[in-house]
């Protein structure tokens, strides 16, 4: 990545801001991690595996160590527990990331149901949950902002991963729900929708040679999309930069959905 990509707007809103993030700790939610931390904002985190190294390279680049709470989001009473420890170190949560998902490739014929309910558990309830118990403290602080992770999947009508898309399509539904149902108490709710993102676990499983040659072309931009190029938008929907944007999905795509339409 060359240095003026690298560049990122500065929310001086964001400073001091307590901010929890599903998934923080890999891929995309690693990339936003470093965002918020390098706004100066009090970030806590929830990851399944032990990224304890990751925490520590983060402190030694930006003076600023996220808490990293090990947890998986579908375990609804540890999740309640790492939201209440999130608080009680940084303060009530105002920023709320809901970033965490799981888009294994599964085919609807074979797919049992405890399979779809673990994969919609992870993809969808835990948005809520999270949201559940994050707005009263939004409320309590006089307004916050979350910013829900759906996807272009479902967009474009990915095949091979029902759950996964099926989720990301109620995920932009439930953000428009809750934009209207806590927007009068100053809380704004918006989702992005990235495109194809090159995360080690997607270098690692799809994205071959032939694979990425064949997606380019979909794109408006001539260039795949890295984990940082989510921070940005995230950053700016989470902050008063976007004071009156609420209940929107904002496609983070290169242009896909943009040819598609």
């Amino acid at each position: 990545m060359d240095e003026t990509r690298k560049k990122t707007a500065v929310h001086p809103d964001l400073r001091g801001a307590s901010v929890f993030i599903t998934g923080g700790g890999a891929g995309i939610g690693a990339a936003l991690t470093e965002a918020f931390l390098q706004q100066g904002a009090k970030v806590a985190f929830v990851q399944r595996s032990d990224v304890s190294v990751f925490c520590d390279r983060m402190e030694t680049r930006h003076g600023n160590r996220p808490l990293f709470i090990r947890c998986d989001v579908t375990d609804e009473p540890a999740l309640r527990a790492a939201m209440a420890k999130a608080a009680r170190a940084h303060g009530p949560i105002t920023v709320l990331i809901n970033n965490a998902a799981n888009d294994t490739r599964h085919d609807t014929l074979t797919t049992s149901s405890a399979e779809w309910d673990a994969l919609i558990a992870v993809n969808l309830k835990s948005y809520f949950l999270t949201t559940q118990i994050a707005v009263p403290m939004m409320q309590a602080a006089g307004g916050g902002a979350i910013v829900n992770f759906s996807s272009i999947s479902y967009m474009v009508g990915m095949g091979e991963m029902t759950a996964y898309t099926t989720a990301n399509g109620a995920i932009t539904a439930m953000t428009r729900g809750h934009a209207r149902e806590f927007g009068g108490e100053g809380i704004r709710v918006n989702a992005v929708a990235p495109g194809w993102v090159l995360t080690e676990r997607q270098l690692r499983l799809w994205a071959d040679e032939e694979a990425l040659a064949a997606f380019l072309p979909k794109q408006c931009l001539g260039r795949h999309l890295e984990p940082m190029d989510l921070a940005g938008p995230v950053l700016f929907l989470a902050s008063e930069a976007s004071a009156m944007i609420t209940g929107q999905c904002l496609a983070v795509d290169g242009g896909v959905v943009t040819v598609a339409a």
